[in-house]
């Protein structure tokens, strides 16, 4: 897949983080920005999100929270935590309740986002091939177990 295919949620209460993400980010991913939980949340009932990234500090509900909010209904997109502070317990916090799949800091460099955002994508990418040919081969034994069953009655 292209990069420009790859669909990105930044969710940040900083507007100027934002408008910096997008500015950076949008002729290379297909992205997407919300100012709060859930407005992320909106944009992701109406449309797929490949990876997500959150700011971990926010108003209402932090970006870890957010993340483990999500998990039941949108389970497939990647889930990256960015934060300007550095916090051990955040950390420990977003890998186990918010099965994250990168920590970042602010500020933010460019080609390292972008780095992570493909990677992600391909960690995305392969687990939904993953399900999908899983799916073919379950498909597959039940219909070995049918003609088994078939021959031996026969």
């Amino acid at each position: 897949m292209n990069p420009e295919n790859i669909k990105v949620l930044y969710i940040d209460d900083e507007v100027n983080n934002l408008v910096a993400f997008k500015a950076s980010f949008r002729r290379i991913f297909q992205v997407y920005t919300a100012e709060s939980a859930e407005e992320g949340r909106r944009i992701l009932a109406e449309n797929e999100v490949h990876v997500i990234l959150s700011d971990n500090r926010m108003p209402k509900l932090t970006g870890i929270d957010f993340f483990e909010s999500i998990l039941e209904k949108y389970p497939d997109p990647i889930r990256i935590l960015i934060t300007g502070y550095t916090d051990i317990n955040a950390v420990v916090d977003a890998i186990n309740r918010g099965q994250i799949y990168k920590y970042l800091t602010k500020p933010w460099n460019e080609n390292e986002v972008k780095n992570f955002i493909e990677k992600a994508y391909e960690v995305f990418r392969l687990r939904k091939e993953n399900y999908e040919l899983t799916q073919k081969l379950l498909e597959a034994n039940t219909q070995l177990e049918f003609l088994a069953r078939q021959s031996l009655l026969s």
